[in-house]
């Protein structure tokens, strides 16, 4: 009898549930999808030159980690359902039925919904891998075939956390509904919200900021101690006092409006914290930006510790700005009665402002978690694609062994060994060379040598035969050099500004074999690896031989490109092979390292790939969840307004009106949170690609970027068209009924 009962209200529910079903069939195909190809079963051909175990173990921590917000998914569906079945269990236990067997009910119709979910999510999963498995071989630079599979462990392993998941939560409903009054349960659907003014996080909000204020304003009166010096820029200076007096500003005003006896309200106070968050939130963005413009050296610490100031200042002010609306909407209403009066907008009011007093801190919530999942969906792609082209100025020889001469303080102890260690491991697993380039870069100046200071260390040089096998290697057209001249060669990294500048200021320059002039092509700036220039520089001088020949020495690299491509194990082994003798920092102080493109493209191809999919897989959970909330919270108060619309019916109010007013109400429940996170978003994507404009520049290209902005921009127009559209349908059939 029970289980006809659960069926039954099963059927009578879909219409509830629908939008829950569907939101969880999104979150477990998501979930198969992406956690198929960690299965076991799983075996791309990615070739002997790639390892899949870390990229398998990486991405099975990345999704069932991200997954678990899924919890609070499944936690406020279910109360949702709860609060709007109360009235039909009171009804139940009215009728004798005792309320641990309502809960068991209620338990299992929600558990055979989530049932549903897994199934249907599991099936759309196997057409997804597709999708998933061939992003994973297209980034290894494979061949992709379709291939319907079903990974079993991965079936287990979704259906366990799955169902893991709606125990947990079924079973906390269950208690909850133990503990429900009858009376409680009858009128739960006429309880009126509290005031704005007695809600009680937005003051706690208010604290904590006030609390990091009082740090901003601290950090900022000892960066002036520390680092001020009045022959700063003028934006350098507006920096480090804005730091100062917009955080004493957030505290004061507080004070200020104390002693002005409260005058104008709380709406006055925390439209005063809401700007003083607005600068103090550019006084900390400008930071990042001005440190590496002006090269202040604050450091890594300062720069991330400022960045939490930005952080911080955009949560309250995102939450102090949606919670301030209701007072903006009442102060409009009240100041345009044109408007007031039009048609159904005394109606349109009074749904809006009745409700935000409930709903501010879910907005809020809702908002910050959208600007989250929007700035992932961006960053993702342009973090991928930097490491990506990062990758390729890393990795363009096939072996690369390099010195560093930082911590050798002797110039006999300098290297000048030719690596033999790596000919005979070569040799011995019959690992055929293509190129082989030994070489050293020399030191314009011998007095240099003892020139250690950071972000100062002076340009080294190669000789043009070295430089230009390296050409040759890479597939470049040599160059030529006549007696007594020099060129250039930048980094990709490097701006314009400073190459013209600094090859205005070295037209000649000065060397123990003389004096050098700069050629008529004064530099090249085709990718030849970062390991070629030294540390803190990005330019390399390119000498005559003879001139090398009476220079000192300082740092021995090497070269290698083989026919084939070293495999994964062989170059595990070499790698540990020169490492036993050539530590990474010797006796001598020299410091070598070795590059092998078989490991970097391994490690960062993986890597790539689970950040990618963690970070797109991240931002879609959030987005689904942030838009659910919307669409339920829509769902459960068009129940509360049915009688409302009637009323509006009975008045005479035509359909075509009613239709309207449900459209531009949910317009504005969905486009408050979602307009102030795209504005916000926005504003922080624009800073965030602003600080690597070079990075976007050197390894990423603006096409690009461009063209995966726009690909984010458009799937997440159609998730909020579909879950728009979706609770405007639903919405309306409620309030027919």
């Amino acid at each position: 009898m029970y289980a006809k009962l659960v069926f039954r209200n099963a059927r009578r529910s879909i219409q509830d549930y629908l939008v829950y079903i569907l939101t969880m069939t999104i979150c477990v195909t998501l979930f198969y999808s992406f956690l198929s190809i960690s299965s076991s079963n799983y075996d791309p051909d990615i070739g002997t030159e790639y390892d899949f175990t870390m990229l398998s173990d990486g991405m099975k921590l990345a999704i069932c980690a991200i997954t678990l917000f899924l919890l609070f998914l499944i936690r406020f569906v279910n109360n949702y359902m709860l609060r709007r079945k109360q009235r039909e269990f009171a009804l139940q236990s009215i009728m004798g039925m005792e309320q641990r067997t309502i809960g068991r009910l209620f338990f299992a119709e929600t558990f055979l919904m989530g049932l549903v979910s897994i199934v249907a999510g599991i099936f759309f999963g196997v057409f997804c891998s597709q999708f998933i498995t061939a992003m994973l071989l297209t980034s290894y630079g494979k061949q992709y075939e379709i291939t319907w599979t079903l990974f079993p462990d991965t079936v287990l392993l979704t259906v366990a956390f799955f169902v893991l998941s709606f125990l947990v939560v079924g079973l906390s409903n269950t208690r909850a509904i133990r503990k429900l009054k009858i009376i409680d349960m009858l009128t739960a659907n006429r309880e009126n919200g509290p005031e704005l003014r007695k809600s009680r996080w937005i003051w706690v909000l208010m604290v904590l900021f006030e609390v990091f204020s009082v740090w901003m304003c601290v950090t900022g009166v000892q960066k002036v101690l520390f680092y001020w010096d009045s022959r700063f820029a003028l934006p350098v200076q507006f920096m480090f006092w804005g730091n100062i007096l917009f955080p004493a500003m957030s505290l004061l005003w507080p004070v200020l409006w104390a002693l002005r006896r409260k005058k104008g309200g709380f709406t006055a106070l925390f439209s005063g914290l809401l700007f003083s968050a607005f600068l103090n939130t550019l006084a900390a963005a400008s930071v990042p930006m001005l440190n590496s413009r002006y090269l202040l050296a604050l450091g890594g610490g300062a720069i991330n510790q400022y960045l939490l100031f930005v952080l911080v200042d955009l949560i309250f002010l995102i939450c102090v700005l949606i919670y301030l609306v209701s007072s903006f909407i009442v102060a409009w209403k009240e100041g345009k009665p044109e408007h007031r009066y039009k048609g159904e907008n005394l109606f349109f009011f009074g749904q809006i402002i009745s409700k935000l007093s409930t709903t501010s801190k879910t907005m809020s919530l809702t908002c910050v978690t959208l600007v989250l999942a929007i700035f992932l969906f961006i960053a993702a792609p342009v973090l991928v694609e930097w490491a990506s082209g990062y990758l390729d100025a890393r990795s363009m020889y096939d072996v690369q062994i390099y010195s560093r001469y930082n911590d050798v303080y002797e110039e006999a102890n300098l290297p000048q060994d030719d690596y033999d260690t790596v000919t005979d491991y070569l040799t011995d697993h019959s690992i055929e060379t293509a190129y082989d380039c030994t070489f050293s870069l020399y030191l314009p100046n011998r007095a240099d040598f003892h020139n250690r200071v950071k972000y100062d260390f002076p340009v080294v040089a190669i000789a043009l035969s070295d430089y230009n096998t390296i050409r040759e290697m890479l597939g470049y057209e040599p160059i030529f050099l006549a007696d007594g001249e020099f060129t250039t060669h930048w980094q990709t990294i490097a701006t314009t500004d400073e190459r013209d500048s600094f090859l205005r200021d070295h037209t000649q320059v000065q060397t123990d074999a003389g004096t050098l002039t700069l050629a008529e092509q004064s530099y090249y700036e085709e990718a030849i690896g970062q390991t070629a220039y030294n540390s803190y520089t990005n330019v390399l001088f390119v000498f005559p031989d003879s001139v090398c020949a009476q220079l000192l020495p300082v740092m021995r690299n090497r070269y290698i490109t083989t026919t084939d491509a070293i495999s994964y194990d062989n170059a595990r082994e070499l790698e540990q092979v020169f490492t036993e003798q050539y530590p990474e920092l010797a006796d001598t102080g020299v410091a070598y390292s070795i590059r092998l493109s078989t490991l970097q493209i391994n490690s960062t191809r993986a890597g790539n790939f689970v950040l990618q999919a963690a970070m797109l897989y991240g931002a879609v959970v959030l987005m689904v969840i942030c838009l659910t909330v919307l669409s339920l919270q829509q769902l459960l108060d068009a129940g509360q307004y049915r009688y409302r619309f009637s009323v509006l019916r009975k008045l005479g109010v035509e359909e075509r009106n009613i239709r309207k007013l449900v459209l531009k109400q949910l317009g504005v429940w969905f486009g408050l949170p979602i307009v102030v996170a795209i504005g916000v978003s926005t504003v922080v994507i624009v800073y965030f690609l602003q600080t690597i404009s070079v990075e976007i520049s050197a390894y990423i290209g603006i096409g690009t970027l461009l063209l995966q902005i726009g690909t984010t921009v458009s799937i997440l127009l159609l998730l909020l068209v579909g879950y728009f559209v979706s609770t405007w349908i639903l919405f309306h059939r409620s309030i027919e009924t």
